[in-house]
């Protein structure tokens, strides 16, 4: 062990920092655990104050994008769970140990929370409630999280599990650099969440535009053509590939699930792969198929579709219809065959309740307005690049998180010592 360090229950520590259980430094305070629900009559749409369920706290924070509110009445009814600026909520059933701060960003002053999260609530002085955000969301105490889980149904967490966490407390001076320097880090992904959103709205808008001919490319003229799908291809049906078929290496192939999954608009990597043996018994795919899912769970997304736009032997599974386009390009009726019009005829098209279907036959009735090949290329080359801005923005961000992760490791068990 290295000099000025000491041995803990958690890993070894410098020797001027604590080791104390969460509820001598604040305090736990559990959520509502009335009969209100969002959908009873004491929810609208809008209101007095925020009333949160666990689903609108993820591993990212906050989600607001479902939400539901109760009245000032009915917010000064209720006796729990109502959270202060600078708590801390943690999920602890179902999806257990998700943390979300109401710090100031949070654009709502009145919260509330139901039963299955707590509030995390610094009561010291002693205590910088951002260095406590940080280590809550660390190795350190993950690993308990882990240990007091309990329940496979539906993993909890006990509000007295939850008090004897062991949190380490370094100088406060200390605690206050830790949490300043993964700021600027968050500083750094929060920059990037935003321009990759932008950038996003505006690959939306360019898909808008481009595929239904509201705004034409450079060079451009021609009319388009109403034409069914059926009308411009064959169809043929993807087969076999179970879940216990799958290996570690083998023969590409592309299971229904994974085009919800996985991929969107046209196929970049694959996930899956199979022996040459369950190779013969399912079906090979070309460069230029279009691969849908002929399965699943609600009408809206039935029928999702990919392009292989790939040169290597590659297989599809069951529940995939396979369509080979003549004289089109492929990665253009990826885009298209995604779009809200598409989607909205492939939606009246599915068959079937707790699972949907649909069919080749229904899928050659798609009506589409198609330009000649030449510009669906120009169009298809906007968008990819578009994507492949969008990949490396996120692939920017993806390695700033992992700096922080890295980063976290090191100051929030004293690896590493800010000065």
């Amino acid at each position: 062990m290295p000099a000025g360090y000491k041995q803990t229950d958690v890993g070894v520590i410098p020797e001027e920092w604590e080791l104390t259980p969460f509820d001598s430094l604040g305090s736990v305070i559990d959520g509502d655990r009335g009969t209100h629900y969002p959908g009873s009559r004491d929810f609208g749409s809008d209101g007095h104050c925020l009333f949160l369920n666990a689903g609108n706290v993820t591993k990212a924070g906050f989600r607001f994008g479902e939400c539901a509110f109760i009245s000032r009445e009915k917010d000064e009814q209720l006796s729990k769970g109502k959270l202060k600026r600078h708590d801390i909520v943690l999920t602890t059933r179902g999806t257990v140990g998700n943390f979300a701060y109401f710090d100031s960003a949070v654009p709502f002053e009145h919260i509330r929370i139901n039963s299955g999260m707590v509030i995390l609530r610094n009561d010291s002085t002693a205590l910088d409630t951002k260095f406590l955000y940080d280590l809550l969301q660390s190795h350190v105490v993950e690993l308990q999280i882990e240990r007091l889980t309990f329940g496979s149904a539906q993993p909890q967490l006990t509000v007295k599990g939850i008090s004897k966490f062991a949190i380490v407390v370094p100088p406060f001076p200390e605690q206050c650099r830790i949490a300043g320097a993964l700021s600027d880090v968050d500083a750094q992904i929060g920059a990037l969440d935003q321009i990759i959103a932008k950038k996003r709205d505006l690959k939306q808008a360019a898909m808008q535009q481009l595929l239904t001919s509201q705004t034409r490319l450079p060079g451009f003229q021609d009319e388009w053509e109403v034409k069914k799908l059926g009308d411009v291809g064959v169809f043929s049906k993807g087969r076999g590939i179970k879940k216990d078929e799958v290996v570690a290496d083998g023969l590409p192939c592309v299971r229904y699930g994974e085009i919800y999954t996985h991929h969107n608009d046209y196929l970049k990597a694959f996930n899956s792969f199979i022996t040459p043996a369950t190779a013969k018994q399912s079906q090979r795919i070309q460069k230029g198929d279009l691969l849908f899912a002929g399965s699943g769970e609600t009408a809206e997304e039935i029928g999702k579709c990919i392009a292989f736009l790939g040169d290597e032997e590659a297989y599809a599974g069951g529940d995939i219809v396979i369509f080979r386009p003549v004289d089109q390009d492929s990665k253009f009726l990826g885009y298209l065959m995604n779009q809200s019009n598409a989607a909205k005829q492939k939606a009246r098209m599915g068959q079937g309740d707790a699972v949907v279907h649909i069919s080749a036959s229904n899928l050659a009735r798609l009506e589409l307005h198609l330009p000649a090949q030449r510009e669906q290329t120009a169009i298809a080359e906007v968008l990819s690049d578009m994507d492949a801005e969008l990949a490396a923005l996120e692939q920017r961000r993806d390695k700033t998180r992992a700096l922080k992760q890295g980063m976290m490791q090191e100051l929030l068990t004293g690896r590493t010592r800010l000065v």
